[in-house]
């Protein structure tokens, strides 16, 4: 391995600080120094990669958050000081410390990958170029992150809207006090970076998968899979070689004999399950229990979904759009237990039912209705009778006041799913027989756990996913649809689809052929939520994003047109740049938005 020529240090000014003469001495923990690593090189090597792997684990918070806060799997209790409220609102603004975290820890990623590959570019070691394909996949990875974030989505002018700068490495020591970067690469620069780079790690790593806890050959087959299905154009406008580029990939991860599908029963056990024993896991961010000590589970992603083991704010749900998702096919009746969950994926929610004072459940009508302001909507739980032919409101000492007449609702529904229809205030409403539910701000609390309980310990330890096979599937249909071949579409969404539900929910060719893009997408938004994918699956296609759902976000639309479907790149980064060098922000308003 040859000798390090520079002082190695991540993090200057495009991460928020530049680093002065003053600061070259002082390095954090587990930064080196020119003659650290020339003396210990073999060891050092090896700590510099856990750094590398170290700066996602900080990394991922955010990122979880900005990718499913901004879609409709989810709602909050009400609004939020935290600076992810803004993420939930489209509120954008360039002062958000979330969103400085994303993009600082995302650059350090990149520094320390980059500073690895200079290092060690010119080695013969097959074992070392092996690792060093691991840093060219964190790289790739890295940059289609940033820039599915703050660039436009790909099918809208891909070659005038900005991505993020390509930076890769931090200068010397004496280029520090003169130094420069560039702007902002395109969209397609910025792309094509990734790219390269996760396709050198394919041909880099020949290490064996040995589990989803470090980059591997078939991550970066998976990464790239998602990168060209990114920039395949919608299923309006496709863009042919992109989609048969994601097909390619996600053929070969699916082909692996590194992975395969588990059983529904297992399915519904993959969130309690280590990453490095479930054997659809292809790359996770790995947590470990102490990464969390103290209190810490409360500020961990699970944290807010719910409170496990006595930790967690519980105080987003899963919205009211997805719960009518999974009780598509059937109602999910969470009250028998295992055996009432029609579809796997409502196994990841847990209702919390309240019991009184001697232990029973009270049973009651839930529906929604709009809000009195008319501004949006809202939960009603009403007590039923045991005949169910009615309910009632309460009056102040908890006695029946008001009485609605119920009738079961059946269309579609069979008896034993318990829909009913009531005339409330005058109008019709359809809803569901249930155990009463606790209420927080007047939301039913509908737990997330997909994202709490791994490796079967009580608490909110959680890896977040990057790459499993399951959307391989998915990435491939997608990639059909656009390229035409709805039988090879439908095949892999019936292969998702039935493991989850049960071969009765297989689509015929019929029924999928006259809705092949809007039953991929639906089967998308089943399987990969609350794994950071969603908004963005649905503006990279041209999709809108409707919320017409209780909770206090906005209830108007959000259209793959809107500004704010960007981030704003940090204030903190573009004050920090160096001076003669330009950072350029993000259209403030539609009329920056280049769309052709």
């Amino acid at each position: 391995m040859k000798n390090i020529t520079s002082t190695i240090l991540l993090s200057l000014s495009i991460t928020g600080g530049v680093f002065t003469s003053c600061d070259i001495d002082r390095f954090p923990n587990n930064y080196m120094s020119t003659d650290q690593v020339a003396d210990n090189q073999e060891v050092l090597f090896d700590n510099m990669l856990n750094g590398m792997y170290a700066q996602l684990k900080t990394w991922s918070d955010p990122m979880h958050r900005l990718g499913e806060y901004a879609g409709d799997n989810m709602m909050i209790r009400g609004a939020s000081t935290d600076a992810f409220y803004e993420f939930i609102t489209y509120s954008r603004t360039p002062d958000n410390y979330r969103l400085q975290s994303f993009w600082d820890y995302g650059y350090k990623a990149i520094a320390q990958a980059s500073n690895i590959i200079d290092m060690a570019k010119d080695t013969d070691d097959p074992e070392i170029k092996s690792k060093l394909g691991e840093c060219f996949y964190v790289r790739g990875m890295m940059y289609f992150y940033l820039c599915r974030a703050f660039g436009r989505p790909y099918y809208q002018a891909p070659d005038k809207n900005l991505g993020v700068p390509i930076v890769n490495g931090t200068p010397s020591e004496e280029e520090i006090s003169n130094l420069s970067l560039p702007d902002r690469s395109t969209v397609k620069e910025t792309y094509q970076q990734a790219i390269d780079d996760l396709r050198t790690a394919e041909k880099m790593i020949t290490t064996p998968f040995k589990n989803a806890n470090t980059a591997s050959k078939e991550a970066a087959q998976a990464m790239l899979s998602r990168v060209y299905l990114y920039m395949s154009g919608t299923y309006q406008n496709p863009i042919e070689k992109y989609a048969d580029s994601a097909r390619y990939y996600a053929n070969i991860v699916i082909e692996s004999p590194q992975f395969h599908l588990v059983s529904r029963e297992d399915y519904m056990k993959s969130a309690r399950t280590a990453p490095e024993n479930y054997p659809e896991a292809i790359f996770v961010i790995k947590r470990l229990a102490a990464d969390f000590p103290g209190f810490d589970y409360y500020y961990g992603i699970g944290g807010m979904y719910s409170n496990i083991g006595g930790m967690g704010w519980g105080e987003m749900y899963a919205s009211a759009k997805y719960i009518e998702l999974l009780d598509e096919t059937k109602r999910n009746d969470w009250r028998k237990g295992d055996e009432g969950i029609a579809d796997a994926r409502a196994k990841f929610i847990e209702p919390q039912y309240t019991t009184d004072k001697d232990g029973n459940y009270t049973e009651v009508l839930r529906f929604i209705t709009p809000n009195t302001a008319g501004t949006g909507f809202t939960y009603v739980q009403l007590p039923v009778n045991k005949s169910r032919t009615e309910c009632w409101t309460l009056d102040e000492n908890n006695k029946p006041k008001e009485k609605f007449p119920i009738s079961p609702y059946t269309t579609g529904r069979t008896s034993d799913e318990e829909y009913f229809t009531i005339n409330y205030k005058g109008s019709e409403y359809t809803g569901v027989v249930d155990y009463q539910m606790a209420l927080n701000n007047g939301y039913p609390m509908f737990y997330i756990t997909k994202c709490s309980r791994e490796d079967n310990l009580e608490s909110q330890l959680h890896s977040p996913i990057i790459s499993r096979l399951d959307e391989m599937y998915l990435n491939r249909a997608e990639a059909y649809v656009k390229l035409g071949n709805l039988e090879g579409a439908r095949d892999d969404v019936n292969e998702i689809r039935t493991r989850a539900i049960n071969d009765e929910a297989a689509y015929d060719a019929s029924t999928f052929s006259a809705n092949a893009a809007e039953l991929v997408d639906k089967e998308r938004q089943l399987e990969l939520a609350y794994q950071a994918e969603r908004s963005y699956d649905v503006f990279r296609n041209g999709g809108t994003l409707t919320r017409k759902y209780p909770g206090p976000h906005p209830t108007t639309d959000v259209l793959a047109t809107d500004y704010r479907v960007t981030y704003y790149i940090p204030q903190t980064a573009i004050n920090s740049y160096p001076n003669g060098s330009t950072l350029t922000q993000n259209p403030t308003s539609d009329e920056g938005v280049i769309l052709h």
